[in-house]
This record gives C-alpha cells, structure tokens and sequence, in this order.
C-alpha cells in the first residue's frame, strides 16, 4: 500500500517546460514613429538629391510628407482609427491654406501658361498637400506630452546633424554632401558651396545657407528648452552640446536673416526668464562671441556688417526695388494671384519675400493664408503657455512661440516657400504648436 504522498505524484501530471515565447514584440507604430522617419528623411538626406524619374516631385522628403496626408485621410475612414477627436484650430487653418493655393491653381488654369508654369502648379498642389500631412499628422496624431517631448527632441537631433554637416563644410571647404546620396537618387544642383567675404557659406543638408540658418534659428529654442529642463546629468551635457552646436553654426551661415532670427528668439525668451537665467544667458552669450571672434577672425565683424547695413546695402535696395514690380502685377490678379509656384525667377524675377511671393501667386487670399498659418501657431502657443499649470509646459509654449516668430519675421527676408526644409519645419512647428494646445486645454478622454 502506499502512501498519500507516493499516490499524488503518481497521478499528478508531469510538470511541462514553460514554452519558449516565440512571437516577436508588437512594433508600436504611432504617428511620433512616422514623423521620427520623415525626420530623418527630411535632415539626414541633402535636400537636393531626387528621384530621377519623378523630377522636382522626387525629393524624398516631399515624398514621405504626401504619404502622411494619404495616411491621414484613409485613418479619417474608421471611427476606431480615425484622428480627428475633439477641437482643434490647426485643421481650419490647413484647410483655408490649402483652399487658397486650390484656388490660384484654377485662377493659373484661365491664363496661358509655359510649359514650365503648368509643371510647377502642378508641383504646388503636391508640396501644400504634403505640407497639410506634416501638420495634420502632428497636430491630431500627437496623444501625450511623453510623445510630443520625444518629437521636440527628435528634430532637435535632426538640426543637429544638418548644423555638425554645415560646420565641416564651413572648416574644410569640402562640399561634404556629394558623398552623402544614396543609390538611384540624382542631383538637381550642382555640388558648390556659396561663399560671402571671404568665407565658406554651408548648407548643411539643406538648399541653401539662408535656409539652414533661418532652420537652425527656428530650432535653437527648442534646443534650449531640452537642455534647461533635462534632469540626467549626461543627457544634458549631450543636450548642451546640441544647443552649443546649433547656435555656434548660426553666424557661420553668413546669413543676416538668420542673425536676425536669433534676435527674435531673444526678444521671444529673455522677458519671460528668471532674472538668474537672463544674466546667465548675457555672459554666455558674451562669451561665445568672444570664443568665435578669437577662433575665426573677422566672421562676427562681417555678420554684425551685414545687419548695420540693411537698408542701403545692394541686397536690401535690391528687394525694396521689387515693390513697385509687385504692385503692378497683383492689380492684375489681386484676389488668387497667377498660380502658386508659378512665379518662376528665370521667367520673372527673383523675389526674396514670401510675403511679396504670395501677394504675387496667391494673391490677397493667399496672403491672408499665409498669415494664418504664421500667427496660428504663435496664437496656440502662447494659449497653451496660459492653460499650463506647470512651469516646463509654460516654457516650451514659449520656445514654440520664439520658434514661429522666427518665421513671421524671417519670412520677408527669403522666398521661404521655395525652400523644402525651412517651409516643412515650421509646417511641423505648427502641428506641435497645436498638439500642445489641444492637450492643455481639452479633457484626457477627446485627447485619446
């Protein structure tokens, strides 16, 4: 006979091996995700290289920002999935803009057209529509304040890089993008870096040395705030380090419209600082002056030259010259201009005014979208600083105010439109600007 316990192991079933998990973790694909990967696209890639076949509809940023608004739209299909929950200003404005470019595209459709104009209308609808995706996606898309800190700090990293190319350009000389193409994509512009006084003019990985510093100065405030409010002590002499970098590479662009920007983010911030962080800012301003006067003679001079000029100089009688072209064209089509994008230098002449471009392309409806979508974002910036109950979410409202003023002002120094990099980042500003609005100010249940 045996006994109680000799009994229960006999019939107790034999313990199995617990299995081996086999199925992979979930990839969590959220629209931060898709954003991160247009960032890198958009930072990462110089902006000059296409898709041979696809001509100037090829830039491979401008690609992925028209797959975001298909995305957007097909999401809008099912009640599960669909993005759109609850107000949010950002999407009225992206419709009006969007409309008005419609419009002037019709209004191009009733005059003849070169071949040339009829391909870059229709270019123009291709970039509003991508440009609408990069908002949209952003603004609807964002859920949390944990995705949207990832995002600010995501294109702060991707300025980054295109501010580390640009200051190896800047010290070598070398156009250091030529070797940066990946296969099957070609050239639009001849690999030259731009020079002024003496001194290599860099890219970066944009188009231009106005874009990039007009980019770079339209970032530095969210730059700031990442590395202020950073509580590991490592990240945040990584995070310094960015800020250092991008601000560093600022007047190495040669640029007055990016030295002016600066001036904005100062004017932006410093009031609303502690009276501790404004000196603290003062001497390090100071002192970096200092540090690049010593290292590169003669730069800091000839960008303080180029601000304590405007106004008799060559390049500003140049554009105050356009004034009286302009007039006379807009009373031709003043309420949808002569299609957007149509307004071709080779054809025409060069206008290095968004303000004065859309005045001439979009006409006064164009204008008034434009402006729309500029003070939109510094109007929810500043609304979400107010919702804010605490102190870091105030301060980054205001960074994304700075950021915007950036482009409200640096707008009338440059045909910013014509630029993909300048022009897709504040599209994305904007959407950010709104997320924050519609998290600070609406309940957790219409956020979701």
């Amino acid at each position: 006979m045996t006994s109680t316990s000799e009994a229960a192991r006999t019939k107790a079933p034999a313990q199995r091996p617990p299995e081996r998990q086999t199925r992979l973790p979930r990839l969590r694909l959220d629209p931060v995700s898709i954003m991160t990967f247009f960032l890198i696209v958009l930072f990462v890639l110089p902006a000059r290289y296409r898709v041979g076949a696809l001509g100037a509809a090829g830039a491979p940023a401008s690609m992925v920002a028209v797959l975001l608004i298909v995305w957007y739209l097909l999401s809008t299909l099912s009640p599960r999935w669909t993005p759109i929950r609850g107000r949010q200003p950002v999407r009225p404005v992206i419709m009006f803009f969007c409309l008005s470019i419609l419009a002037s595209y019709v209004a191009a459709m009733t005059r003849p057209l070169s071949t040339d104009e009829l391909n870059v209308a229709d270019l123009g609808l291709i970039l509003a529509a991508g440009w609408a995706g990069i908002a949209l996606v952003t603004a609807d898309g964002i859920n949390s304040m944990d995705r949207l800190e990832t995002l600010r700090h995501r294109l702060v990293l991707g300025a980054s890089f295109s501010a580390f190319i640009a200051m190896l350009q800047f010290f070598s000389g070398v156009e250091i993008t030529q070797y940066m193409a990946l296969p099957g994509l070609t050239e639009s512009t001849s690999a030259v870096l731009f020079e002024r006084d003496g001194f290599f003019r860099p890219a970066g990985t944009a188009t231009h040395p106005i874009e990039l510093g007009v980019t770079l100065a339209a970032v530095l405030p969210l730059a700031l705030h990442g590395a202020i409010y950073c509580d590991d002590r490592k990240q945040r002499r990584k995070r310094w380090l960015m800020v250092a970098l991008i601000a560093g590479v600022l007047p190495m662009s040669v640029s007055r419209s990016a030295i002016l920007g600066l001036f904005i983010v100062m004017v932006v911030l410093l009031p609303t600082w502690p009276s501790e962080w404004r000196l603290r800012a003062i001497l390090i301003f100071g002192f970096g002056a200092i540090v690049m006067r010593l290292m590169i003679p003669g730069l800091i001079g000839t960008v303080l030259n180029l601000v304590t000029v405007i106004g008799s100089d060559e390049s500003s009688t140049t554009r105050t010259g356009d004034y009286d072209a302009v007039i006379a064209a807009v009373q031709l089509r003043p309420f949808f201009g002569q299609g957007f994008a149509t307004y071709l230098p080779r054809i025409y002449r060069v206008i290095d005014n968004q303000y004065l471009m859309s005045a001439l392309e979009t006409g006064i409806v164009g204008v008034l979208a434009l402006m729309a979508f500029l003070f939109s974002g510094w109007s929810l910036a500043r609304r979400a600083r107010r919702a804010a109950t605490d102190e870091p979410t105030r301060h980054l409202a205001q960074c994304l105010a700075a950021s915007t003023g950036v482009a409200i002002f640096g707008f009338g120094t440059f045909d910013a439109f014509s630029f993909p990099m300048i022009t897709n980042v504040m599209f994305l500003i904007l959407g950010i600007c709104g997320a924050l609005w519609r998290l600070q100010t609406q309940p957790a249940g219409e956020v979701r």
